[in-house]
Formats: structure tokens, C-alpha cells, sequence
């Protein structure tokens, strides 16, 4: 992990983590139809009403970060980048106050960077601005041509659109949207990203001090625990990687699942080591993120589900600074969706694909004014502990997310300190 602890700080080795589809194959659109619940949960939309949707996101397939060093090479061409014409919308890149776009150091590390073909690491594929445009397409299907929650047209006062400051999830929202409204819109979509410092759509190891000194220590040690140490290095012989190689299991799943889904070659000896790639950086992550100490999990994602619920409750209360508005779009990354998938519960210990989808829905009794959280994970809905249903009541649904959400103020007040939390 030392290479991925160097000149670009420890995003770097969270970086080698943004990546990656399952092994098994991918999911159809046709599978990726949320299903209904169950009649115990089911809701009568006669007494209740959908009022807020929030979608949390993950970019679609692209190049890898970093290439296995010491195996064959694939040829990662730019004709892979072709953007299919019906992703096209009209959109602008802004900060979050709608002033210019600010700098963007991670994806500039990228560009220091060419692969072989001469494209850059990281970059967004025409094959994953299509999962983006599928993805899309469900949304469409579900809120807009089975039930008339949004317009068919997008509109600014109703939709907001949020990305990491990082060009592939910022395409990806892009094509989300085009496939959303079919690229139907009155006005320019405003894409609006915020400083590296200041990113809350990723546990951000630059600008939480505590975090960083947490999360090092935790990333390096994740590739020497005894069992992750022993295979590694079985495969590593077993590729023809020199021992003197810095690889650990996310950047090999990285590389070897970019090739595969888009059909490139790569070693044939590692067909015998898929499950265990996968398995492995799994446990890698899970070691990283540590589920079982609150701490961990507040720093990485307090933030972002602060955000989710404060959206929730100034939409009850009327006080959205859009009062139109039904839905909120965050693009970002599989190391979003992990510590996200962990704080609600519901993590199966299988990496998040391209274009996985958190999504949050609020609902609300007409009569009796209660609120209900309906959670889904790529269109299935998920029942979350510590919930008495699918549709969970607001305030239960706040219970289980309040061991980890985090106010900004709070977040900076933490993130200043360089000791470790202690558990309350």
C-alpha cells in the first residue's frame, strides 16, 4: 500500500477503491426494476404521498486507476470513450454557490498518467455512460411514466444535481439525467461540485485531519493481516508479479474487472483467483471502514447522511430553499456506497457495481401528516434494521442513522482533533 500512500495523500489509496463492477455478470435493465413491497409494507398511495426522492449513485464502468504491474497489458483506446449521442444534454460544471467550477486535484492526478492506448486512468466509458443512461431510465420508468411524480421535462426548481469534482462521476450524472428526462429540458443542468477540502460524497482523507490519521494506519495494515498477506502473495506468484511490486487486492479486482467488462484480455491464471480477489478486497474495505467502530463510520459518511435527512426534514417542513423540489442526484463513488451501505445496515459484503444506486424515498400519510423512508439498493427495497418495516416511520429511520450523522459544525470539530474518538 505504500505507493498508494505517497504524493496524493491517502485519497490516493481510496482512489485504487473507486472502481470496480462484481464478477458475476451484470445486472439487465429488466432486473434492475425496483420490486414492490411486501403487502405487510405496502402503503396505499390513496393515503400517502411520495414527496422527496434521493438518489445516491455510483459512477458507471471506466479505465483503471492503476494497471497490475508485471501482467499483460490491455489496450485501453479512446474509441472505448465515444459518448453515445442520446447522453447529450446541455449542463455546466459549477461550485455550489453556482460560481466557477473549482480546481480539481484528484482528477489531475489522474492526467499525470497515460495507459496503454493512450487514454487516462479513471476515465468514464461509452459503456459505462450507457449503465448511467439505463439507470436513468429506471427512474424515468418509476417516477415519471408509472406514476406522475416529476415532470417529463427537466426542470432546475425541481431537480438537483450533485457530483464529486471528478470528470466521471460528473459525466455520469449527465447521462443519468439525459436518460432520465430523454433529454427533455427547459434549461441548462447545473452540475454543481464543491473544493476537494470540503467533498462530502467521499470519506475525504484530505480535509478531516482525524480521519487521515485513522484511515492510514488502517489502509496499510489492511494488505498484512495474516490471511489477505497469504493469498497475496499466492497470487502474486502465481501472475509472475516480483515480490518488490506494491500491489495489494483493490487494485488488482480494479484492473482485472475493468478489463472484463469491457472484454479485454488478462491473465488467464486468474480465472482461478476471482472469488478470491473479490473476497479479499472486500475484507480489505471492511477492515478499512471498521463497521464495528462507530468513529470510523461518522468520519467517512456523518456528513452526506446528515445532508440526506436535513433534506428530508426541510422538505416536511417546507423549508427547501427550492420548495419545488423532488429529487436530489448525488454521483459519486463505490466508497461512498460501502460506508453508506454499512451505517444503514444492509452491506452484503459484495463490492457495489457501476451505476449502483442508493435511493431514499419520502413518503407521507395525507391525513395524518407521518413520514415513512422507504430505502432501495439497485432498485430492491431494503428492510433496515432496527425499522419496523420497509417503510420506515421517520423517526425510527433517524434512530438508526443518528449513531453516525454529523453536522458540519460537528464534523469540523472532530475532524481538528488528532487523538482517536472514544465510543460514548
Amino acid at each position: 500500500m505504500r505507493n498508494l500512500l505517497g504524493k496524493a495523500g491517502l485519497l490516493g489509496s481510496v482512489s485504487a477503491a473507486f472502481g470496480s463492477i462484481l464478477w458475476s455478470q451484470q445486472k439487465t435493465e429488466s432486473d434492475l426494476v425496483p420490486s414492490d413491497p411486501s403487502p405487510a409494507d405496502s402503503i396505499s398511495s390513496s393515503s400517502y404521498e411520495l414527496k422527496l426522492v434521493q438518489v445516491l449513485f455510483r459512477h458507471g464502468a471506466r479505465t483503471p486507476l492503476k494497471t497490475i504491474p508485471d501482467v499483460m497489458e490491455a489496450q485501453w483506446v479512446p474509441s472505448l470513450l465515444e459518448p453515445p449521442p442520446h447522453t447529450h444534454i446541455d449542463y455546466v460544471v459549477t461550485d455550489l454557490q453556482g460560481g466557477p467550477r473549482p480546481p480539481a486535484p484528484v482528477e489531475d492526478s489522474y492526467r499525470k498518467n497515460i495507459l496503454t492506448g493512450g487514454t487516462f486512468p479513471g476515465q468514464l466509458t461509452t459503456l459505462g455512460m450507457q449503465q448511467l443512461y439505463v439507470l436513468g431510465k429506471r427512474l424515468r420508468r418509476r417516477y415519471i411514466e408509472e406514476s406522475p411524480f416529476l415532470n417529463a421535462t427537466y426542470t432546475p426548481d425541481e431537480v438537483y444535481v450533485r457530483s464529486t469534482n471528478i470528470v466521471r462521476t460528473i459525466e455520469s450524472a449527465k447521462c443519468l439525467v439525459a436518460g432520465l428526462f430523454q433529454q427533455k429540458q427547459k434549461e441548462i443542468v447545473p452540475i454543481l461540485t464543491t473544493a476537494a477540502e470540503s467533498e462530502i460524497l467521499y470519506p475525504n482523507y484530505h480535509g478531516c485531519k482525524l480521519l487521515k490519521t485513522l484511515g492510514s494506519h488502517r489502509w496499510a495494515e489492511s494488505s498484512t493481516l495474516p490471511d489477505i498477506a497469504a493469498d497475496l502473495q499466492s497470487i502474486q506468484s502465481a501472475l509472475g508479479i516480483a515480490a518488490h511490486q506494491h500491489v495489494d487486492f483493490i487494485l488488482i479486482r480494479d484492473d482485472m474487472v475493468a478489463r472484463e467488462t469491457h472484454g479485454l484480455p488478462y491473465p488467464p491464471a486468474l480465472n482461478s483467483w476471482k472469488n478470491i480477489v473479490e473476497q479479499r478486497a472486500v475484507d480489505m474495505m471492511c477492515h478499512v471502514f471498521e463497521p464495528s467502530k462507530r468513529e470510523n463510520l461518522q468520519l467517512c459518511v456523518g456528513p452526506l447522511l446528515h445532508t440526506l435527512i436535513n433534506n428530508i426534514e426541510e422538505k416536511l417542513q417546507g423549508s427547501l430553499s427550492e420548495p419545488n423540489r423532488k429529487l436530489f442526484l448525488y454521483s459519486a463513488h463505490d466508497t461512498t456506497l460501502i460506508p453508506c451501505l454499512m451505517a444503514l445496515g444492509i452491506f452484503d459484503m459484495k463490492w457495489p457495481p457501476y451505476a449502483a444506486d442508493i435511493t431514499l424515498e419520502l413518503h407521507q400519510n395525507r391525513q395524518t401528516s407521518e413520514a415513512f423512508v422507504k430505502v432501495s439498493y439497485i432498485g430492491q427495497d431494503q428492510l433496515i434494521p432496527g425499522c419496523s418495516g420497509v417503510y420506515c416511520p421517520l423517526q425510527e429511520f433517524k434512530k438508526v442513522l443518528s449513531a453516525y450523522t454529523l453536522s458540519s459544525e460537528l464534523y469540523r470539530s472532530l475532524c481538528n482533533r488528532t487523538e482517536g474518538l472514544t465510543e460514548p
